[in-house]
Parts: C-alpha cells; sequence; structure tokens
C-alpha cells in the first residue's frame, strides 16, 4: 500500500477557487495565502504546545487555536485538517479531555500532511 499523493490532502475545489482569483498568478496568490498560513501554524503551534500540559491541558488555549485553524485550513483546502480542528474545538469548548491528546497527535500529523501538499503546489 502506498501513501496518498500530496495533493489527496488537499481539496480540489478549494484550491480551484483560489486559482481563480488570481488566474495568471501575478498578483502570486497562492504563495501569499500558504505563507500567511505557515504564519499562522508558527505563530499557534507554540502556544498549543504549551496548552498540552500533561494532566491538566489548558482547553481555552486549545480550543483558541483550534478554531484559528479550522478557518484557516478550510480557506487552503485542507478540508480534513479542518474537520479534525473542529472536533478538537468541541471536545475544548464541552471539557472533553478523553481522547484528546490522541486528536490533537492527529491533528498535529495533519498539520505536516497539508503542509506538503501546499508546498507541492508551489
Amino acid at each position: 500500500m502506498t501513501a496518498p499523493s500530496a495533493a489527496a490532502h488537499l481539496d480540489p475545489e478549494a484550491i480551484r477557487r483560489l486559482r481563480e482569483l488570481d488566474p495568471d498568478g501575478r498578483n502570486q496568490l497562492m504563495a501569499r495565502v500558504v505563507a500567511a498560513f505557515s504564519h499562522s501554524l508558527d505563530r499557534l503551534l507554540p502556544d498549543l504546545a504549551r496548552a498540552r500540559q500533561p494532566g491538566a491541558p489548558d482547553l481555552t488555549v486549545i480550543r483558541h487555536v483550534s478554531h484559528t485553524l479550522k478557518s484557516s485550513s478550510a480557506s487552503v483546502g485542507g478540508a480534513v485538517l479542518a474537520a479534525r480542528c473542529n472536533t478538537i474545538e468541541t471536545m475544548a469548548r464541552e471539557g472533553r479531555t478523553e481522547g484528546l491528546d490522541a486528536q490533537l497527535d492527529a491533528m498535529l500529523q495533519d498539520i505536516e500532511q497539508v503542509r506538503v501538499a501546499l508546498a507541492a503546489l508551489l
């Protein structure tokens, strides 16, 4: 069994819509959107790491990070990542911590897959 291609981690319709906004690429919209997404990750992931305290996670920070990443990942076509962020946001809002670490670990893997897929588009 082979690993899915990088593009499989992105919603082709979302990518098509982004490309339609800058069809000739002169404004480098795709590169700018990817850079903004990457910058957001660079800002939020350290907060997430600090919030993942064993036994006492900071659910307010986890909810904020997952909410922010839900929107930004959806805008770059990361539908699977956006869905996982939605799940984590709901768990944090409801104060549910059982299974949260596993979801956060999976979210970090999803983030890396989306980063690779976006880099392949540039």
